[in-house]
C-alpha cells in the first residue's frame, strides 16, 4: 500500500564556490549596520510530497529529483528530510 511523504530539501551551494547573491545580501547588511554578519550563503528551500510503497523508495525518488532537476550537483549540495504523513484511515 502506497503512502504519502512529506519532504523539505535544502540545496546550498558548494563552499568552493563564490555565491555573489550572498555577498550582496552582506553588503546590504552591513549597510544597514549589522557589522557583526561575516559570512552570508543563498540557498534554496523546497517542500514536496511523494507517495511511495515506503520510505526507502521516498527517499531514492527524491535523491533522483535533486540530482536530474532541483540541484546542480557540480556546484550545490543538498539535503533532506523526510516524514510520513498521517493516513485518515478511509478507504477509497
Amino acid at each position: 500500500m502506497s503512502q504519502e511523504y512529506h519532504c523539505r530539501i535544502y540545496v546550498t551551494l558548494r563552499p568552493s564556490v563564490l555565491d555573489p547573491a550572498g555577498v550582496a545580501v552582506q553588503s546590504g547588511l552591513h549597510q544597514l549596520g549589522y557589522e557583526s554578519v561575516e559570512k552570508v550563503r543563498i540557498g534554496k528551500y523546497i517542500e514536496l510530497t511523494v507517495t511511495a510503497e515506503d520510505k526507502t523508495q521516498a527517499e531514492t525518488q527524491v535523491d533522483q529529483m535533486c540530482d536530474r532537476l532541483l540541484a546542480n550537483p557540480v556546484i550545490e549540495n543538498y539535503s533532506y528530510e523526510i516524514t510520513a504523513l498521517e493516513t485518515t484511515g478511509g478507504h477509497s
